[in-house]
């Protein structure tokens, strides 16, 4: 059987980026976050900052770590864990290295992120042109990756978020929806077989296995 490999963002699908930097900018701007809300286009001129007001507070917040702490989007291990399961290769993919000066802290708090969530993944890449990375498949939320991505002649699943409600693109509202999207254009693509017999699913099996 021939790999399918899926191309995974991060902030946005898996990490919950804007909520990881309400809370930092509120905090910072001594402001609650619940005056911070939720975004409804991309960018952050709803709470009232300007470009050079984002990059100088996201490198901040870069700088204090705060990608080895953001949430979870809910449902995203055990999906991936069924994916990888199932033979799909997961290909992390993120724009992270956005400023200067900060690349390490980005990249060890990315990995120790993603183990500390248990998430399964073959590659990890730290790219802004996603289109240069080769996958069957990608999941994104953000509009300019979403049109760079489609315009190259890829596949897209757009994880469905205030700012990219536009866009008529296959959507996804849930990690559900993204798993049962991957399967079925994997299983028309490649074929790919459903949960392994004797091996349980999710990403607390080896956890489990150590304690019996």
């Amino acid at each position: 059987m021939n790999d399918f490999v899926l191309g995974v963002d991060l902030d946005g699908v898996c990490a919950d980026y804007e909520e990881g930097f309400r809370r930092f900018v509120a905090t910072e701007l001594n402001r609650s976050p619940e005056d911070l809300p939720p975004i409804t286009h991309w960018g952050y001129d709803e709470w009232g900052l300007n470009d050079d007001d984002f990059i100088e507070l996201h490198s901040k917040a870069v700088t204090q770590h705060m990608h080895r702490h953001l949430p979870i989007i809910e449902g995203c291990t055990d999906a991936l864990w069924r994916l990888s399961d199932a033979g799909i290769w997961i290909r992390v993919i993120t724009h992270r290295l956005y400023t200067n000066w900060s690349h390490e802290a980005v990249v060890s708090d990315t990995v120790a992120w993603l183990d500390q969530h248990k998430i399964p993944y073959r590659d990890l890449c730290f790219l802004g042109a996603k289109p240069q990375i080769e996958a069957d498949l990608y999941i994104d939320d953000a509009p300019h990756n979403i049109k760079g991505l489609s315009e190259a002649g890829n596949e897209v699943i757009v994880f469905d978020q205030l700012y990219n409600r536009e866009l008529p693109h296959r959507r996804a509202s849930s990690w559900e929806e993204v798993e049962e999207l991957v399967t079925e254009l994997a299983a028309k693509k490649v074929g790919i077989q459903t949960q392994i017999p004797g091996i349980d699913a999710g990403a607390e099996r080896l956890s489990r296995k150590k304690s019996n």
